[in-house]
């Protein structure tokens, strides 16, 4: 899937708004993307680090206008953890040298919120 296909809007609810100080960000997503999918999307659209990615899909309610009785759409949602710790990593390469990883990610999504 393409990255632009499978993030369609992000989810803006009192609940979501207090995630994000967490790095919990909250996006409507293709019904049909898997969370790797996710994950790559968001890596690619935003260039954030994603931790984990948390997926619920939301049924649709029952909605009523005067006789006619009719159902809402599924949907499906993902709260999606990034990267907020901007501390270097250190690994051991061949040879037995250190190896120190700077950060290349951002910490935030600033595109979320309008912001």
């Amino acid at each position: 899937m393409v990255a632009e296909d499978v993030i369609i809007a992000p989810v803006i609810t009192e609940k979501s708004s207090d995630g994000i100080q967490d790095g919990k960000y909250t996006f409507e997503v293709n019904r049909k993307a898997t969370k790797i999918d996710i994950k790559n999307a968001v890596e690619k659209l935003f260039e954030v680090k994603v931790l984990n990615v948390n997926t619920v899909t939301v049924k649709g309610k029952e909605k009523r206008v005067g006789r006619n009785v009719g159902k809402t759409s599924d949907w499906k949602k993902a709260i999606v953890t990034i990267d907020t710790n901007a501390s270097e990593k250190t690994y051991m390469s061949k040879g037995g040298k250190e190896t120190k990883v700077t950060k290349k990610y951002k910490d935030s999504i600033d595109e979320f919120m309008g912001a």
